[in-house]
This record gives C-alpha cells, structure tokens and sequence, in this order.
C-alpha cells in the first residue's frame, strides 16, 4: 500500500511548518523545500488551511503557519482528510458494483477493512508533536 502524493506532501507541509515556526513560509517555498509541484503545494495547503490546520495570511507580512499546536494535529485526521480513497480493493468502491469473482460476501473485504482500521488507529496514535 503507498499514500498518495497528496497525503506524503501534506504530513511533510506541517512538519516543515511546525519546525519553521519563527520563519515566514509562502507555497511556492514550501514546494521548493518539499520537492514537489508549485500548484500541487497550493492544492495540499488549501485543503489544509480549509481544514484548520494551517493559517494563512497576505500581504507583505504574510505567509503560512499551523493554526493548531502539534499536539492539537492528530495525524489520523490528516490522513483521512488528504486521502481521497482509503479502498485497499477495486472491488470495494461503489463505482465497482459488484464483486468480479460473483463472490456474494467475499471474506477478504472483512480481512481488508479490519487492517485498514488498525493502521488508520496506529496513526490515530500519534500527533505531530510526537513526529518533530
């Protein structure tokens, strides 16, 4: 299982945050330091900043910081706010329909969801304080 960019980006945009909390960050800088894509960054920290993770302000004095503590960011919550599908299989998204195998109750998918909550329940753990 690999998270998506957008998750990866956005664990790395708070973490850069919390550890350059004195220093002015702009998106284009945050993709610079994060290797990532200018409007990619800005799509990560929209989400975020919509979310109340991150604050942002204008202006010549502005810029980008966490609007929480880290120990206010549990990182349960940013994984499931930045990951569109948590759907190990194909077969389970809605869009699928059915099951390809004409399996009616396919004993995987019990299997699946179960190590999915535990690895969403490992990170529900965990803030971003304990990750700095």
């Amino acid at each position: 299982m690999q998270l998506s960019k957008f998750t990866d980006y956005s664990f790395r945009a708070l973490i850069y945050l919390a550890k350059n909390k004195d220093q002015r960050c702009t998106a284009d800088m945050l993709a610079e330091q994060l290797e990532a894509s200018p409007h990619h960054m800005k799509k990560v920290l929209h989400k975020l900043a919509g979310s109340g993770y991150v604050h942002t302000s204008k202006g010549r004095s502005g810029g980008l910081h966490l609007a929480r503590p880290p120990e206010e960011i549990n990182l349960a919550e940013i994984l499931k706010l930045s990951e569109e599908n948590m759907a190990l299989f194909e077969c389970y998204n809605d869009s699928c329909g059915s099951c390809p195998l004409g399996i009616e109750h396919c004993k995987l998918k019990s299997v699946s969801q179960k190590a999915l909550r535990r690895f969403i329940g490992e990170f529900s753990d965990y803030t971003l304080k304990d990750i700095l």
